[in-house]
C-alpha cells in the first residue's frame, strides 16, 4: 500500500451501523440486489479460479455537448468543471475502493455507507461530488428556464404558495451557503425519523417539496430524501463566467438553464417510489403482525396440553 493512502474494510454494512438497516432513498432495495450479485460473482471466481475482477466508476459526461449551453455557460466553463473536477473526483474515487467493500457497489451505496452518519469517511467526498455533478449536468439543458408545469406546479404552489415564492427561497438558499456547496429542491416523504442524520427540516410535514442547501459535497440522500433540483454554488462553477457574482449566476441558472422537464420526470419517480416503500412497509408490518399472531397461538396451544393430565 502507498504511503499516506487509507485502508477500507466493510466486511458488511453492519460493521458500520450494528442493528441499523440500510434505508437510503431510492436504491435500498439495489443494494440488496448488489450484494446477492456480488456474492454469486464471488462463488463462481472460486470455483474456477479465475482473478478478481474490479469494476471501475466511469466519468459521464454531460448530456448536451459542452457548448451547448452558451452564452449563459461557456463552453470553457463546461470542459473546466467537467473535464478537471468532476473527472478528478472519479479517478480519486477509484483509487479509493479499489479492493474494498466498495469496490463494485452503486455510488448512492458508496454514498450512505461513508457518509457514516455525519462521521465522513474517506471516499464520501469524491463519491457524492460524482453523484452531484451528474445530477446538476441533467438539472440543465439548452435553451433552458421558463417555468414548470403540470404536476410540478401545482406541489410548488401547494408547498410554496406561489411559483415566485418558490424561486425567492431557492435563490436564498444558493446565495447564503456559504463558503462551497449546492442548494437543492427536494421531495421530503416519510423522512420525519432520519437514521442516517440529523435531518434539516424535522418540523416540516412528509410527502412535500423542500429547499435545502448542503455544504462541501453533502446531498440530500443521506438525509433520505428525493432530490429533484439542484443548483452548484462551488466558486468553480460560475468563477469565468461570472467572476464573484454568485446572484448572477444563480439568475441565469433559474432563467436560462433550469430543465423543468428533467425537474417533473424526478417529482413522478420520487412520488412513485414513496409509494412503493410505504407499500413494503405495510407488507412487513402486516407480515410481522401475522408471525407474532401465529406465534401466540402455538403458544397457547402449547400451554393449554402441558395443562392436560398425564394418562396412568
Amino acid at each position: 500500500m502507498a504511503a499516506g493512502s487509507t485502508a477500507i474494510n466493510f466486511s458488511t454494512p453492519c460493521a458500520l451501523f450494528p442493528c441499523q438497516p440500510l434505508s437510503l432513498g431510492f436504491s435500498r432495495s439495489s443494494f440488496h440486489r448488489h450484494q446477492a450479485a456480488k456474492n454469486q460473482r464471488r462463488s463462481t471466481r472460486r470455483a474456477a479460479s479465475t482473478p478478481a475482477i474490479t469494476a471501475k466508476l466511469e466519468l459521464k459526461p454531460p448530456p448536451y455537448p459542452l457548448n451547448a449551453l452558451e452564452p449563459h455557460m461557456s463552453q470553457e466553463t463546461l470542459s473546466y468543471h467537467w473535464g478537471k473536477h468532476h473527472r478528478g473526483y472519479v479517478e480519486n474515487l477509484n483509487k479509493q475502493i479499489t479492493g474494498t467493500e466498495l469496490d463494485g457497489m452503486l455510488l448512492e451505496d458508496i454514498i450512505f455507507l461513508t457518509y457514516n452518519r455525519g462521521d465522513i469517511l474517506p471516499p464520501f467526498n469524491n463519491a457524492a461530488q460524482i453523484w452531484n455533478h451528474e445530477f446538476f449536468w441533467e438539472s440543465m439543458k439548452p435553451d433552458g428556464g421558463g417555468k414548470p408545469t403540470g404536476d410540478l406546479l401545482e406541489l410548488i404552489k401547494r408547498d410554496f404558495g406561489s411559483i415566485d415564492t418558490f424561486m425567492e427561497e431557492f435563490r436564498a438558499a444558493a446565495s447564503t451557503q456559504f463558503g462551497s456547496g449546492w442548494a437543492w429542491l427536494a421531495y421530503k416523504a416519510n423522512r420525519l425519523d432520519v437514521g442516517n442524520a440529523v435531518n434539516p427540516s424535522p418540523a416540516d410535514e412528509d410527502k412535500k417539496l423542500v429547499v435545502v442547501k448542503s455544504p462541501n459535497a453533502v446531498n440530500p440522500l443521506v438525509w433520505d430524501y428525493y432530490p429533484l433540483l439542484v443548483i452548484d454554488v462551488w466558486e468553480h462553477a460560475y468563477i469565468l463566467d461570472f467572476e464573484a457574482r454568485r446572484a448572477d449566476y444563480i439568475s441565469i441558472f433559474m432563467e436560462k438553464l433550469v430543465s423543468w422537464e428533467a425537474v417533473g420526470s424526478r417529482l413522478e419517480m420520487a412520488k412513485a417510489q414513496a409509494a412503493e416503500r410505504e407499500s413494503e412497509e405495510r407488507r412487513r408490518q402486516e407480515e410481522e403482525e401475522k408471525n407474532a399472531g401465529d406465534a401466540e397461538a402455538v403458544e397457547m396451544y402449547l400451554d393449554s396440553n402441558s395443562d392436560e393430565p398425564e394418562a396412568d
